[in-house]
């Protein structure tokens, strides 16, 4: 937790995996490798609207997986917006904000587990 904000919830997530907490260490560090948020802000300047959402959804169901709650939840609006046909700046800009903090927050939980 930082700022107040949940960026995971590690008991839902270590129990998606049956308790096996180094399971999820090695889930979130695969995470960390995922190369989606350079490619969604590459698609968003292109204005590619469709690779976006297909982008932004591949994220959505990573961070439900993972209990990524912040992620997830911030996902699941960007999503919208792009579906309704745009997406605002500022949205994408928390968007990537969020992301980065929930990295930093993955760094916590596998040095804890891993």
């Amino acid at each position: 937790m930082a700022d107040g904000i949940v960026y995971i919830n590690v008991e839902e997530g270590s129990k998606r995996v049956m308790n096996n907490t180094k399971l999820y260490a090695k889930l979130l560090n695969k995470f960390k490798d995922d190369p989606s948020l350079g490619q969604i802000s590459e698609a968003l300047e292109k204005n590619d609207l469709a690779s976006a959402q297909t982008l932004v959804h591949t994220v959505k169901g990573l961070a439900a997986n993972l209990s990524l709650t912040e992620l997830y939840k911030q996902s699941v609006e960007l999503e919208a917006q792009i579906k309704a046909g745009a997406a605002d700046p500022q949205k994408v800009e928390l968007f990537k904000s969020v992301h980065a903090q929930t990295l930093i927050e993955t760094d916590k939980v596998i040095a804890q587990y891993a």
